[in-house]
């Protein structure tokens, strides 16, 4: 059997020392990680991503840390509101290591310290609120949480980005008095909507009948005024063709034959006149002088002549 002599053995041995120890001291740590290493059991330094050289046997990976966005759901817990309300909540927590140092030593569990503290936080926020307002403030809630455990977690070496809740449950009374006070909202609402038709229809009714009533009323006044103007523009037209008609006699009086004229017409008016009155009284009305025609003509025509003379003007 062929044998090994010693010097042969030992080069072996160191040769496999020697791979050993390059294997061990050279670390390649993965992009957004941080390693920790500890030296004697001390820390040394943190390994930044990249090819990186330790001490076999001497340096230790203490820690591993991944520097991601980390979501880490809270359980489900029991809050009691303002008003003595029980609520179910749970919610969901992203954080992020920010140094891998504080985060290996600064707690023996941060995502334990993160949870606890989430959750007794969300207790104490939520109890200083009632019911509804737990409803409508949750991104007060959450801001909350995350304002008192960011303060917490600068010893932790985490950095908390944000906190959301997932669900708000109350009890199943609860519930269902919701569910009745929103029914109750809705025909409330649907009442006045009716009544408010109601009353923007009385109203539009009183409108159209006051506005019909101002409409008739305004043409009935256009319709007197329209009539007044007429019975004016008659008047005028009447009193315009008869003084005319007294500018035609006179001027016609100055001619040949005219005066012969004017006094046969009188005396045609004359006679009508006394016809008519025959006709339409039981009392027949005779003058004195009714067979001297001519005298009451010619009584007719001085006061015809008497009152063209004061009419005329003087001349001089």
């Amino acid at each position: 059997m062929y044998m090994l002599n010693g010097p042969l053995v030992v080069s072996l041995v160191v040769i496999v020392i020697a791979i050993i120890f390059a294997i061990q001291s050279i670390k390649v740590v993965p992009q957004q990680t941080a390693w920790v290493i500890e030296r004697l059991g001390k820390f040394h330094t943190v390994l930044n991503p990249g090819l990186n050289f330790i001490i076999p046997f001497i340096d230790k990976v203490a820690y591993r840390h991944s520097l991601k966005e980390i979501p880490l759901d809270t359980p489900s817990q029991v809050c009691i509101t303002r008003d003595n309300t029980q609520l179910s909540v749970d919610g969901v927590l992203f954080f992020q290591v920010t140094d891998p140092k504080r985060a290996s030593y600064g707690t023996s569990n941060y995502i334990v310290a993160i949870t606890q503290l989430a959750q007794t936080t969300l207790r104490s926020v939520i109890g200083r609120m009632e019911l509804d307002r737990t409803f409508e403030e949750r991104d007060a809630i959450n801001n909350n949480v995350v304002a008192a455990i960011d303060e917490a977690a600068l010893n932790w070496g985490v950095k908390v980005l944000r906190y959301e809740i997932k669900d708000l449950t109350p009890p199943t009374v609860i519930l269902q008095a919701m569910q009745q006070q929103i029914t109750a909202e809705r025909e409330k609402r649907a009442l006045i909507a009716a009544s408010e038709g109601r009353k923007q229809e009385q109203i539009n009714l009183a409108t159209g009948a006051k506005e019909a009533a101002i409409a008739q009323s305004e043409g009935e006044k256009q319709a007197e005024i329209n009539k007044a103007q007429g019975q004016a523009a008659a008047t005028i037209a009447i009193a315009d063709a008869t003084a005319q008609a007294i500018r035609n006699i006179a001027s016609a009086s100055k001619d040949e034959g005219g005066m012969t004229a004017v006094n046969l017409q009188i005396a045609e008016k004359y006679v009508e006149a006394f016809s008519n009155l025959a006709r339409t009284n039981n009392t027949l009305i005779v003058p004195s002088n009714l067979g001297d025609m001519a005298s009451l003509i010619s009584s007719a025509m001085k006061i015809v002549k008497s009152d063209s003379q004061a009419a005329s003007p003087i001349k001089k």
